[in-house]
């Protein structure tokens, strides 16, 4: 909420709204391309310059098999399930340390992305079907829609680790934003009830989330809110119940 009024925005960083700003969403975040192009249409109906904004060839891409399998999942564990948002970060960052992930620069030629979907869609329509009794993905279908995806973020595809490293070494002032809380860390946090975002949630797993070093961050801000709360399921010790709630 600003003054050009209500805007929703979970990938596209808010300094999307000073125009003087370059904005990088970086190698450490898992883009759904689909919901990337569509924040990026809402802000230019509403006559917001995009032009500065700059996403990661190395960032991993949520595929149609990661939201299946993150809904999936979740149904089978029941009781047990994690709380997740079902938008299939959790499978995402599991195939991108097994090595298997599609990123933002495969999208950019087809050839690429055929070559890398022929290598990981097979396995992921196994899992659909053997582990959860699921549809399989449709290759033609899924590869089309990527393909265009791709040519659609082209614009915007760069070298962001370049353009912060440049910045920083020009005196330019450069703010990393996190978008977990610490407690969501995946070796800090309350596991297993935490972020699968890699890298760490802290403020040192900033530095590796846009590819710079420690040393070249000079202040952290922590943000605490008020009164805590939790996202999904998992311990709460705070947590007020009856009337006082």
């Amino acid at each position: 909420m600003n003054e050009l009024g209500e805007f929703k925005l979970h990938v596209v960083p808010a300094g999307i709204f000073y125009p003087e700003k370059t904005c990088i969403i970086g190698n450490g975040v898992a883009v759904d391309p689909e919901v990337l192009l569509g924040e990026i249409s809402q802000l230019e109906s509403r006559g917001i310059d995009t032009s500065k904004l700059a996403v990661s060839a190395r960032a991993q891409v949520v595929m149609p098999w990661h939201r299946l399998i993150d809904r999936r999942e979740e149904e089978r564990l029941g009781k047990d399930a994690i709380g997740t948002t079902g938008k299939g970060i959790g499978p995402c960052f599991t195939d991108k340390v097994a090595r298997r992930g599609i990123r933002i620069v495969d999208l950019l030629e087809p050839e690429d992305l055929l070559s890398r979907m022929r290598s990981v869609v097979d396995y992921q329509n196994r899992v659909i079907t053997g582990v959860y009794n699921g549809q399989p993905i449709d290759f033609d279908e899924c590869f089309q829609q990527y393909q265009e995806f791709g040519q659609r973020l082209k614009p915007f595809v760069a070298d962001t680790q370049a353009i912060v490293s440049e910045a920083l070494h020009a005196g330019e002032y450069v703010l990393l934003e996190g978008a977990q809380g610490s407690l969501l860390d995946l070796d800090h946090g309350t596991y297993e009830y935490v972020t699968s975002s890699v890298p760490s949630s802290t403020a040192g797993g900033a530095t590796l989330g846009v590819g710079i070093g420690p040393t070249d961050v000079q202040r952290a801000v922590g943000v605490f809110k008020r009164y805590c709360t939790r996202v999904g399921n998992g311990p709460f010790p705070t947590e007020l119940f009856g009337e006082m709630a």
